[in-house]
């Protein structure tokens, strides 16, 4: 069975015998994800999950990033969680449209501190949770994407995963784990009609119920034990396409975080081709905002059925709006967090009427592999000049440095953390298997 066979590997992995690639991978998604989880926690998703916390208590076993609280490790998790995914910069794994860091990394830390797991055991902890959050992703399919938030609805496997290996439970409980993972999916994207935080509840749920299924696992709770491949299981119930194989195909020897990918724009990763497109004209075809009479975005099937309808009616919601990230990276030569401040300053504004999106159903062949989107400049003076990119900036193809990745940690807690605290969490993640879990918070 599917979950007997993960429940081995996850059972089996350890950061001794990890290829060294998946071990820096995994420090520098720690330090990426900690870079989102700390700037996010001064967003409103977060700060409700924390004065929830407070109000609900819990043992002090575990620290949200917000305010420093000390709560159990579910609560902790669910927090950090929230906050990492409200400022549209954590990671995404591109073939499985899946943000496995805000789910997977708030379990992990949050459960390795509470039982002071070495840093060792959670990096490989980390890595299981990302192989089985992916691989759920993969096996569900495209189809499963047109209703369903992978990071929620997959997310939740990585976080029991990981949640699993630091509570050193037997293969056994962990089938149950991930069966009560499993029968506790979910993740609609009906929010983006209206710009709400469901998204940030998708991950906090998912890491929260991670936890949760492994700790009942843990005392003798029961479940599915075909949660993915049973007849009445997660594909058959949310999947039109499923592909049961790529749960366990080369599993342990395939590692599919290392095509992970780090964000550089602070909006959806399906704006993030169009983005680059549109900086290539700027920067580089010098096209100026007063050369242009229209811009049209060609864009693949996935991307343009997520986002052709949403609406610049906030500051969220900008970020999954093509005609506002384009007109920000046209007008003011990038789209970070500064962007969505003020989302109806007149000249994005102006520049977002000229703009129109296109489904180009030809550039969906390659998809999940390819995000690619084409951007065409249509100049008054009657020229018209087109820009076409297929792996964005932060993709595996086309990675940030170290340096980089450390750059946009600086900028994204500039804010939020002293120069002192930012050299630490630097320093400790790209050495983390010296120290231990609850030495990151410290």
């Amino acid at each position: 069975m599917i979950s007997e066979t993960l429940a081995q590997f996850i059972g089996s992995c350890e950061y001794e015998t990890l290829p060294e690639p998946v071990r820096e991978l995994a420090r520098r998604c720690v330090l990426d994800w900690i870079g989102s989880a700390v700037r996010g926690s001064i967003e409103p998703p977060a700060r409700m999950y924390a004065d929830l916390a407070r109000e609900e208590g819990g043992a002090a076993r575990a620290t949200a990033v917000t305010g420093k609280l000390r709560t159990s490790a579910a609560w902790a998790a669910q927090i950090n969680a929230a906050a990492a995914h409200s400022i549209e910069m954590d990671d995404l794994h591109p073939g499985s449209v899946l943000h496995a860091a805000a789910p997977v990394m708030a379990a992990a830390i949050a459960v390795g501190e509470s039982v002071d797991a070495g840093g060792g055991e959670l990096l490989a902890a980390i890595v299981a949770g990302y192989e089985v959050a992916i691989r759920a992703g993969e096996a569900a399919g495209r189809s499963h994407y047109d209703f369903w938030h992978t990071t929620g609805t997959c997310g939740i496997f990585g976080a029991a995963a990981a949640a699993a290996k630091l509570l050193k439970l037997s293969n056994e409980q962990t089938v149950h784990a991930l069966g009560s993972a499993g029968t506790q999916s979910a993740g609609l994207w009906q929010f983006l009609d209206d710009g709400a935080m469901s998204k940030q509840l998708h991950t906090a749920h998912a890491a929260g119920a991670g936890i949760l299924a492994a700790q009942l696992a843990q005392r003798g709770f029961t479940s599915a034990r075909q949660i993915f491949e049973g007849r009445k299981g997660f594909l058959a119930a949310m999947s039109k396409d499923p592909n049961v194989k790529m749960l366990t195909e080369n599993l342990g020897r395939d590692y599919r975080m290392l095509t992970n990918s780090f964000k550089w724009h602070a909006s959806c990763r399906h704006t993030h081709t169009a983005i680059d497109a549109a900086l290539v004209l700027r920067n580089e075809k010098k096209i100026g905002t007063n050369d242009v009479e229209a811009i049209e975005v060609d864009l693949y099937p996935a991307g343009f059925n997520l986002l052709s309808e949403v609406e610049a009616t906030s500051g969220y919601a900008a970020r999954f709006s093509i005609p506002y990230t384009i007109a920000a990276a046209m007008v003011r030569g990038r789209v970070g967090l500064n962007e969505f401040e003020d989302i109806y300053s007149n000249d994005i504004r102006s520049m977002m009427t000229r703009i129109r999106l296109v489904r180009n159903d030809a550039m969906g062949k390659d998809y999940p592999e390819k995000w690619p989107a084409r951007v065409t400049a249509k100049l008054k003076n009657g020229e018209s000049i087109t820009a076409t990119v297929e792996y964005p900036k932060g993709d595996a193809k086309n990675p940030l440095s170290l340096q980089e990745l450390q750059d946009k940690f600086r900028g994204l807690t500039e804010d939020v953390l002293t120069g002192a605290e930012q050299e630490h969490f630097i320093g400790i993640s790209a050495e983390l298997q010296r120290h231990r879990a609850r030495e990151i918070w410290r």
